[in-house]
């Protein structure tokens, strides 16, 4: 409990929904965001009393769409973190924006008021692919904004998506070579996926949206990495890539299985509580969410005691989509359970034989480059 704390702060609301996304992002014609920057506050405060003195490790202003938030607001968020936790060392504060001209004229905003690392929403260089993914902004618009993040920002990152219907392998190298001519140390490429109860998924279920084969989708993941490395990032997780020291430290927290508070609409977190390591997830409506702040104090929804066994569970469903793996040490000391206990011996002896997964220098387990294509599968084989 003495372990600096990572904090996500959701801000839910977007200009528009894109047709792939199923994250907890809401439309709304008129934003209260006095009204959501004091529950925002409120919220933080009552988590800040109830864990108890923690040094601040990394701010992540997630969405929906932060940066339709006024600095002002950011700012003022990022003082009363460092007021509730005092970092020990400066603290990664990463903030989520979209390349539209009237977002990326606010990045200076954001940058004075506390933002040391900005992540770009870009998803793809193409405008015919931007408008098949309902994004509002141009790759021109895209292209300005990376320009303006790299001037301003000590660190930036941006998002891109592949496995786009009729993509090729040469297409894709392309668009990403020319994203990577930046210069930027961090990138987030993701493939695109079919999320239930998305626009994409009616589509897909009436056979009027295909994705490409696996074995495109292979081709198509490789030639990421062989890009990536190109410019001098490596893949440290399945889907992220960074130059040596620009990885995610907040997003590295999910994965190595750190604690982490979120606060905000329909945010998730895992904390001690009452000693007791513990999974809390806030009311999801953002006005219920409010409201439910606004009586309380607190817009936590469930709160529930986590056993050993789901503790073993949740951290090797992350830890095996990093590079480094898994240390057996580190593994009991968050779960109280042994690696070797959580993992199914058939399935990993044969995952072993396969070549797609391999001993780690702390005796523990690491996938492979081979193992992270085919991840999905092999997760749910190897954990018990």
């Amino acid at each position: 409990m003495t372990d600096p704390i990572a904090l996500y702060i959701h801000w839910p609301f977007c200009a528009s929904r894109c047709p792939y996304c199923d994250f907890n992002s809401h439309v709304r014609e008129q934003i209260d965001e006095a009204r959501f920057r004091a529950a925002l506050l409120a919220d933080l405060a009552w988590e800040a009393a109830r864990l108890g003195p923690r040094s601040l490790a990394s701010i992540f202003f997630g969405g929906g769409t932060p940066s339709l938030m006024s600095p002002d607001t950011v700012g003022r968020l990022i003082a009363a973190a460092r007021r509730a936790f005092p970092p020990s060392t400066p603290p990664e504060i990463t903030l989520e924006a979209n390349p539209t001209s009237v977002e990326a004229a606010k990045l200076a905003g954001f940058r004075d008021a506390g933002v040391n690392r900005i992540s770009m929403g870009i998803q793809s260089l193409d405008d015919a692919a931007l408008a098949f993914l309902g994004r509002r902004h141009s790759a021109a618009q895209a292209l300005a904004a990376l320009e303006t993040a790299r001037a301003l920002f000590p660190r930036a990152s941006f998002d891109l998506i592949y496995a786009r219907p009729g993509q090729t392998a040469a297409a894709w190298r392309a668009e990403l070579r020319h994203a990577l001519a930046f210069g930027l140390d961090h990138l987030s490429l993701y493939q695109l996926t079919i999320e239930p109860g998305t626009p994409f998924a009616r589509l897909h279920a009436r056979g009027e949206l295909a994705l490409p084969d696996d074995a495109l989708q292979a081709a198509l993941y490789e030639a990421t990495e062989e890009e990536a490395a190109r410019a001098g990032l490596v893949p440290y997780e399945v889907s992220n890539y960074a130059a040596p020291g620009a990885e995610s430290r907040h997003n590295l927290a999910y994965w190595r299985y750190d604690d982490y508070a979120g606060v905000g609409p329909g945010a998730h977190g895992r904390v001690p509580t009452r000693g007791v390591p513990s999974a809390t997830v806030r009311v999801r409506a953002p006005e219920a969410w409010a409201s439910a702040v606004e009586r309380w104090g607190h817009g936590v929804r469930e709160e529930q005691a986590l056993a050993p066994e789901t503790r073993a569970r949740e951290a090797l469903l992350m830890g095996l989509r990093l590079a480094e793996g898994v240390a057996p040490e580190r593994f009991r000391a968050r779960t109280g359970v042994a690696l070797e206990d959580a993992l199914e011996p058939a399935p990993l002896a044969a995952a072993e034989a396969e070549g797609l997964v391999t001993r780690t220098a702390t005796g523990g387990w690491a996938a492979t480059r081979a193992g992270r294509l085919r991840l999905d599968a092999l997760l749910p084989a190897l954990v018990r």
